[in-house]
């Protein structure tokens, strides 16, 4: 088994753990997730020459729920942290929120970062400004002792929308057992509540790292998932991925297009010609 190591921060430690050897990729998963979402994609990213990190948000996995601040500036401020401590720049994995923290990265930091893989981001808020309130609050009372971990496993279940990975119960019941401890939930539902995407939109000018962005074609969190991705792409020198049969987590949900897809882009950016013309463009996973 893999070692976690402890990155300290103000307000607790980030855990991590490290596998392989050659040039840094650092994946991040999203809200209320643990680093095991990663499975089919890690083992392929070591082989192919590539030191992996994989890192736990803020009072998720095994990091420390001692933290009172959550959300995107706080996982970029971990993230910088992390890079700063490693001594190397490297190619950011991100799902979700994660992926908007790595955008914001990318924009302060641009010699930390070597290239992003963006999968189903959220570069600008999804929901209504008006909606945002009541959102809070949902969360507030969904999130609550004790129905709290139930609440979220039936979310994220949801949330994976068109195929199912093989381990996904698996998946489920780690996350319902770590959700379990009232610390983990209390951590999950601040983040839940203080998520707010509106920060990433100015940063997006900024992003000059080559980019991969992965959107699945079922995502239920976007009004309009292909619509989505053609705005991100307008935003960031990016080549895209729409991914049929998958919802929010399709390098889980769709690994056979996925995983190829990302180990390309890293050989790409490893040889200097990611972003150059000709491998851009929208490819649905069939």
């Amino acid at each position: 088994m893999t070692p976690t190591e402890f990155l300290d921060r103000p307000g607790g430690r980030i855990a991590t753990t490290s596998t392989g050897a050659g040039p840094l990729v650092v994946a991040v998963p999203g809200m209320g997730d643990v680093t095991s979402v990663y499975r089919d994609l890690a083992g392929e990213v070591v082989d192919a020459g590539f030191r992996l990190v994989l890192a736990d948000l803020r009072g998720h996995g095994a990091s420390d729920t001692t933290f009172r601040e959550h959300g995107d500036e706080a996982t970029a401020d971990d993230l910088i942290a992390l890079l700063e401590d490693a001594g190397e720049p490297a190619v950011l994995v991100g799902n979700s929120m994660s992926a908007s923290a790595a955008v914001l990265v990318a924009a302060r930091r641009p010699d930390l970062v070597t290239g992003l893989v963006l999968i189903c981001p959220f570069l600008r808020p999804t929901a209504p400004r008006r909606a945002e309130p009541f959102l809070r609050l949902a969360y507030r009372v969904l999130l609550a002792r004790p129905w709290g971990a139930r609440t979220w496993t039936a979310v994220y279940a949801r949330l994976n929308r068109g195929r199912r990975a093989p381990w996904l119960g698996e998946h489920l019941r780690e996350l319902c057992s770590s959700l379990s401890d009232p610390a983990r939930l209390a951590s999950l539902r601040r983040l839940a509540v203080s998520l707010d995407h509106s920060v990433v939109p100015p940063h997006l000018p900024r992003v000059s790292a080559p980019t991969l962005l992965v959107v699945g074609a079922l995502d239920p969190d976007y009004p309009d998932p292909a619509a989505e991705l053609s705005w991100m792409a307008s935003r960031l020198p990016a080549e895209t991925l729409l991914v049929t049969e998958a919802g929010h987590y399709p390098h889980a949900q769709r690994p056979d297009v996925v995983t190829p897809r990302v180990v390309r882009f890293l050989q790409r950016v490893r040889s200097g010609t990611a972003g150059t013309a000709g491998t851009a463009g929208t490819v649905a996973g069939a």
